[in-house]
C-alpha cells in the first residue's frame, strides 16, 4: 500500500487521500514472519539457552564435589531453677532464657575470632582453597588475601542454626574433603566450648569479686564502728553508761528507802520524846540522805557531763556497730552462696551429636542447579517477550 500523487496533492491541502495497491505479496509476509521468528530464537538463545549451558557446563564439569559434616549441640546449666509460668508461655513461642547462651556461641561460630582460631588449629586457608572451583574455592577471582577476605569466604562454608522447640543448635561445615569439613566443625565446637568455659570464669569470678569487696566494705564499717564506740569509752570513762546509770538509779531508791526509813524514825521520836537530842542526829542523817540522793541525780541527767547525753551517744554507736555486724554477716553468707553458685550453676556446651566424617559428596546439587538456572532463564524470557509484545502492539496502534 503505498501513496497516489492525489494523496499527496490531499496532504498539500491538509486532507490525506489513501490509494489501495492490493493485499502484500506471500514472499514479503513470509520474509517478516521469518524475521520475526529469527529474533525470537537469538533472544532465547541469549537468554535461556547460553546460562543454561554455562551451568550445564559448570556444574558437569567444573564444580567440585563438596562434603557436609553435621554437628549437633546444646547449651545448659548444671542446674536449672524450676521454670515460672511466665518461663513455660515464653518457651512455648521460642524465648527460653538459655537460648540466648546458645545465641553467644553462634555468634562465636559466625565471628572473626573463630577464624582466627580455626587458622592456629586446622589451616583454615589450606582447607578452602583445595579446589580450582571458580565459584566456591577460596579465593575468588575478585577476593585478596586478606583476613577480611577470609572471613567473608569462611562465611560460605559454615552455617549454624537453633531449634526454638527443643533448644538444640546444628552446625553444618561444607568443605571439599571429608577430613577437612569434620576438622573445622570439630574445631568450632571446641572453641564454643572454649568460650562457655570463659563465660564460666567471668561470671564466677565478677560474682566472688562483688561479694568479696562488699565483704571487704562491711569488715570496714564494722571496725570503724567499734573504734567510734572504744574512742568514746575511753572519753566517757564508762564502759556502758547506760549500765551505769542503771546502777545509779538502783543506788537512788536504795537511798531513797532509807531516807525513807530515818523519816519514820524520827516522826516516832519526835512523838514520844519531843526534846529528845536523837531529833538533831536523825535531822543530820535526814540531810545526808537527801544530799546523796541530788548528788545521784545530778550524775544522771540534769549537767552537762551527767549520764543521759552519754546514754544518748552511746546507744547509737552500739545501733551502729550492730548493723555493721550484721552487714558482715550478710556480706560473708552472700560469698558462700556466690562460691557455691559458681561452682553449681555453670554453664556447659553438651554435643548431642558429634561432627560426622560424611563419605559422599552432597554438594552441589549438579541438575537441580541446571534445573534451576533454566526455569529462571525461561521466566525472564517469557517476561520479556510479553513485554516486547505489550510495545509493539502499542507502537501498532499509534
Amino acid at each position: 500500500m503505498s501513496s497516489s500523487p492525489q494523496e499527496k496533492r490531499g496532504g498539500e491541502s491538509g486532507r490525506p487521500v489513501l490509494s489501495y495497491l492490493g493485499p502484500l505479496s506471500e514472499g514479503v509476509v513470509a520474509r517478516a514472519r521469518k524475521n520475526r521468528l529469527g529474533g525470537v530464537k537469538i533472544a532465547f538463545l541469549i537468554v535461556v539457552g547460553i546460562p543454561t549451558l554455562i551451568a550445564l557446563v559448570y556444574c558437569l564439569f567444573i564444580a567440585s564435589p563438596m562434603y557436609v559434616s553435621e554437628a549437633k549441640f546444646i547449651v545448659r546449666t548444671q542446674a536449672q531453677d524450676a521454670p515460672s509460668s511466665l518461663g513455660i508461655a515464653l518457651q512455648r513461642v521460642g524465648l527460653a532464657a538459655s537460648s540466648s547462651d546458645a545465641f553467644a556461641v553462634h555468634e562465636y561460630i559466625d565471628s572473626r575470632d573463630a577464624v582466627r582460631d580455626l587458622e592456629r588449629r586446622v589451616n583454615l586457608r589450606e582447607a578452602l582453597s583445595r579446589s580450582h572451583d571458580p565459584v566456591e574455592a577460596y579465593p575468588r577471582g575478585f577476593e585478596g588475601q586478606s583476613r577480611e577476605d577470609l572471613y567473608k569466604a569462611f562465611k560460605r562454608f559454615v552455617t549454624v542454626g537453633y531449634d526454638s522447640t527443643n533448644g538444640i543448635s546444628t552446625l553444618r561445615v561444607k568443605a571439599f574433603s571429608p577430613q577437612d569439613a569434620q576438622r573445622i566443625a570439630d574445631a568450632l565446637l571446641t572453641g564454643g566450648e572454649g568460650l562457655v568455659n570463659d563465660l564460666n570464669v567471668r561470671a564466677s569470678q565478677n560474682s566472688i569479686k562483688d561479694a568479696q569487696k562488699s565483704l571487704l566494705d562491711a569488715e570496714m564499717r564494722l571496725q570503724s564502728a567499734q573504734a567510734k564506740l572504744t574512742a568514746f569509752r575511753s572519753s566517757a570513762e564508762y564502759i556502758d553508761p547506760a549500765k551505769t546509770a542503771n546502777e545509779g538509779a538502783q543506788l537512788i531508791g536504795s537511798l531513797m528507802i532509807n531516807l525513807a526509813s530515818v523519816r519514820a524514825e524520827r516522826a516516832q521520836v519526835a512523838e514520844g520524846a519531843p526534846e529528845s537530842p536523837q531529833l538533831s542526829i536523825l535531822d543530820g542523817r535526814i540531810r545526808a540522805f537527801e544530799r546523796e540522793i541530788e548528788a545521784e541525780k545530778a550524775k544522771l541527767a540534769g549537767e552537762a557531763d551527767s549520764l543521759a547525753p552519754k546514754i544518748g551517744v552511746y546507744e547509737n554507736l552500739v545501733l551502729n556497730r550492730e548493723i555493721a555486724d550484721r552487714s558482715l554477716a550478710a556480706a560473708r553468707s552472700s560469698l558462700d552462696e556466690a562460691e557455691t553458685r559458681a561452682r553449681r550453676q555453670g554453664l556447659y556446651l553438651d554435643r548431642v551429636v558429634n561432627p560426622n566424617l560424611p563419605d559422599k559428596a552432597i554438594l552441589p546439587k549438579r541438575w537441580w542447579n541446571i534445573m534451576l538456572v533454566f526455569l529462571t532463564s525461561l521466566l525472564v524470557f517469557s517476561i520479556g517477550a510479553l513485554v516486547w509484545a505489550g510495545l509493539r502492539e502499542h507502537r501498532q496502534e499509534q
